[in-house]
């Protein structure tokens, strides 16, 4: 079977439901089964880059992007991920942060996701993020490498005729995060603002649970860069942050404050086991603080999916009146043993989805809408909602 025809199976089957492990889990979908919705793609550009031992080199970087509907000019935000520890660095796949996305195109922007160089499909003898030894880090070309692919992607954007790249904001988590002030402190044209959700580096969950190396390697030279930086940022932290622990980041905060940057600190409390993955986890604690971020620089559109009331449609537990195929009336038991929060959602063509635990009003809509067709709520914790 060719890769189209197996996507365009994928997406049909897509419209009865996804496979009940990823609906109940909130898992990522398998990687040929792309989101529709948001017209996912992953593209390829040419980024040359140095590493810090001057080297330079050309590879491609694979860039995906999420995009909504119409045709735009859609203003732009450049995602960027992390970096895992190197015994776990080889099977760091494509960063598909869908959820975080979806809000995101929802609000109104193209989401440009950048796999920079030294990751998945580049991945090996090259690697222009690495920052030396623990006890003796070199922040400064790593910065660099990181924050130069993320220009890459804002000049591949500046070709696309739905996007209007002189409106463009950076966002990243853990070493993204890094990517992020990085670039806000290079003060680039068109740059809004930027967001850090958990961001740094050298910290190790499994050796050095929240004992980083070198974090006055970072204090440094954020320091020092922040007197470049002329837009705001929002900086996010949770407490039980296994890389960097709670109170390195204030320290960071601290300097970069001082050193003439502009970012508003939010410390979240612990999320499941390790908070670095707050992004992934508990995008219950951070939506307000970015919705209102995003408003205050002039992005008001609503993307947070909102509760509805009861509507008295139905009985909660009456699956013949839910508008579903067999596939959907099928796992909508499995909604109802669900522990709330709890929500199943429902498409204009049959498509089902639903989800438990954080977000789950949102993740289900996305799940039900990864087919590409348009979903709404049914049920939210113990009421139908839908009318």
């Amino acid at each position: 079977m060719n890769s189209r025809l197996a996507l365009h199976l994928s997406l049909a089957l897509m419209c009865l439901g996804a496979p009940p492990a990823l609906q109940a889990q909130g898992t990522e979908p398998a990687p040929e089964i792309l989101a529709g919705d948001m017209r996912e793609e992953v593209v390829r550009i040419d980024v040359t880059v140095k590493d810090l031992y001057n080297r330079q080199e050309t590879r491609p970087m694979p860039i995906t992007i999420y995009r909504p509907p119409g045709d735009g000019p859609f203003p732009l935000v450049v995602f960027n991920h992390g970096r895992a520890p190197q015994e776990r660095r080889a099977a760091q796949g494509r960063f598909r942060p869908e959820h975080a996305a979806r809000y995101l195109v929802a609000k109104g922007f193209v989401v440009l996701v950048p796999m920079r160089v030294g990751y998945w499909e580049t991945f090996g003898d090259f690697d222009p993020e690495y920052s030396g030894e623990c006890n003796r880090m070199q922040i400064g070309p790593m910065s660099i490498a990181a924050s130069d692919q993320v220009l890459a992607a804002v000049e591949f954007a500046r070709t696309l005729r739905y996007v209007d790249a002189s409106r463009w904001l950076v966002v990243g988590q853990s070493v993204g995060g890094l990517t992020a002030v990085a670039t806000v402190g290079r003060k680039p044209t068109g740059l809004l603002g930027g967001i850090n959700f958990a961001g740094g580096v050298g910290g190790n969950p499994d050796k050095n649970p929240g004992r980083p190396c070198s974090p006055g390697a970072i204090s440094s030279y954020w320091g020092g860069l922040a007197r470049n930086a002329a837009v705001p940022m929002l900086w996010l932290y949770w407490k039980n942050d296994k890389y960097w622990g709670e109170d390195i980041p204030r320290e960071w905060h601290k300097a970069w404050v001082n050193g003439g940057g502009r970012a508003e600190f939010k410390s979240f409390p612990p999320a499941g086991d390790d908070g670095h993955q707050g992004l992934l986890i508990d995008m219950n604690s951070w939506l307000p603080a970015v919705d209102e971020f995003l408003n205050q620089l002039g992005f008001m559109q609503a993307a947070i999916v909102p509760r509805p009331a009861a509507s008295g449609f139905a009985e909660l537990g009456d699956i013949s009146k839910v508008p579903v195929g067999e596939s959907g009336k099928t796992n909508y038991p499995k909604f109802l043993a669900m522990k709330s929060p709890r929500a199943f959602a429902v498409g204009e063509r049959g498509g089902w989805g639903h989800a438990t635990g954080d977000y789950a009003m949102g993740r289900a809509i996305g799940f039900c809408q990864r087919s590409g067709q348009s979903c709404k709520l049914y049920a939210v914790d113990d009421d139908v909602v839908w009318k």
